[in-house]
């Protein structure tokens, strides 16, 4: 086992951090809120601390869950003063590969290593501890936190160099985009053409129209119920940083472009929070 810092408690971070408690790490959590902290350790086995500096302090894993690339690079230049050698720095915020590059040379300066690791799964994933994670950085420094990481990942895979886990990130979002607007546009058309959505369901989710959002989410989306996994405000944070790497790649990206302007037709109708299925919420407006 191993003592292990985690930085971020919010929906994701705090059921990550609890994994590892549970599975006997040493764990030492600091959030920016102190109340979420001591929320956190009343209910599992470990220390809280004062700031990043002193969380990362004597840890041998330092893992970051946080919001967006500002809050990751305060919270990294607060704890810089405590990385030192043989240190493994793990990022799972989704954020800029630009910002993970950066990271991964500062953390190599210092004798560290680094690792940006995006995390998909939603809450219920973090929960369930059965997290998909995509790698980004050296094979000896991913060989070494696969362990760590397993407490709360259910697969974990090396994209490749530094940058790679975030930039992967960006095409599962890209993939989500237009799967929940397909979804939402084809339920739409259905409850249109005066079609029992069960029975249409029932009918396609077994051949090439499947997916997981139909399976987990049809029902939610037609009773509007949007209270269910990630939220449109952090998607379209996700969607902001793919269309940038899109900018400086040369990748087209039309569809992803225009879901990401229907979330913020969302966002005006008050749905910041509701979850990325919303886009049926919109076609109904």
């Amino acid at each position: 086992m191993a003592r292990v810092a985690f930085l971020g408690l919010g929906v994701m971070g705090f059921h990550m951090a609890g994994h590892l408690a549970a599975k006997g790490h040493e764990a030492v959590v600091w959030n920016r809120t102190a109340e979420k902290a001591k929320l956190w350790a009343g209910q599992h086995k470990g220390e809280v601390a004062k700031d990043p500096a002193a969380a990362a302090f004597g840890a041998e894993y330092v893992l970051l869950c946080l919001g967006d690339d500002p809050d990751v690079a305060e919270v990294f230049a607060a704890l810089e003063p405590s990385v030192g050698a043989g240190m493994v720095v793990v990022d799972h915020t989704t954020a800029s590969a630009g910002l993970a590059r950066d990271l991964y040379a500062r953390c190599k300066a210092k004798g560290a290593h680094f690792l940006d690791a995006p995390i998909s799964g939603g809450e219920a994933g973090a929960k369930n501890g059965a997290l998909t994670i995509m790698c980004g950085g050296d094979e000896d420094t991913f060989s070494r936190a696969e362990p760590v990481m397993s407490a709360y990942g259910k697969k974990m895979t090396l994209i490749g160099g530094a940058g790679a886990g975030q930039l992967a990130k960006s095409v599962n979002q890209i993939c989500i985009a237009g799967i929940v607007q397909g979804l939402a546009e084809g339920l739409y058309f259905a409850e249109k053409a005066g079609l029992d959505p069960a029975r249409v369901i029932e009918a396609i989710s077994g051949g090439a129209a499947q997916s997981w959002q139909m399976e987990n989410r049809w029902k939610t989306m037609v009773e509007g119920h949007y209270t269910h996994g990630f939220a449109v405000d952090w998607m379209r944070k996700d969607l902001r940083i793919t269309l940038e790497a899109a900018r400086e790649n040369g990748a087209s990206l039309p569809m992803t472009a225009t879901v990401d302007q229907y979330y913020a037709d969302v966002q005006a109708m008050g749905g910041n929070r509701w979850d990325t299925s919303s886009l049926l919420a919109r076609l109904k407006r």
